[in-house]
């Protein structure tokens, strides 16, 4: 997929810093404005609503998860009974719990 970004000369100070990133992190610049805006939208999102986000189970499928953690007085965690049960594999967890981190 190809997305092309246009800004203004007023934008050049947020590009400078997202070079300075770039150098830092030795990453593209792609990839650093795509983990800026995963960071922007999934701040203060559950797991379970990031899961959903990155397509990884469906609505209902969450639900279903969170009416078993509640059945079973919060004993395991939501990503533990989602991978339990196969819907996401224990990489998309950890995947969606660094976005949850850095996002903080």
């Amino acid at each position: 997929m190809m997305i092309s970004i246009y800004y203004r000369k007023d934008d050049e100070w947020l590009l400078e810093k997202v070079y300075e990133i770039c150098a830092r992190e030795r990453r593209s610049r792609s990839a650093v404005i795509l983990s800026l805006l995963e960071e922007y939208f999934e701040r203060d999102r559950k797991i379970g609503e990031i899961l959903k986000d990155m397509g990884l189970l469906s609505l209902k499928e969450l639900q279903e998860a969170i009416e078993l953690q509640k059945k079973h007085k919060n004993e395991k965690k939501l990503g533990e009974i989602l991978e339990g049960k196969g819907t996401v594999t224990k990489s998309n967890i950890q995947r969606a719990l660094g976005l949850q981190r850095r996002a903080k």
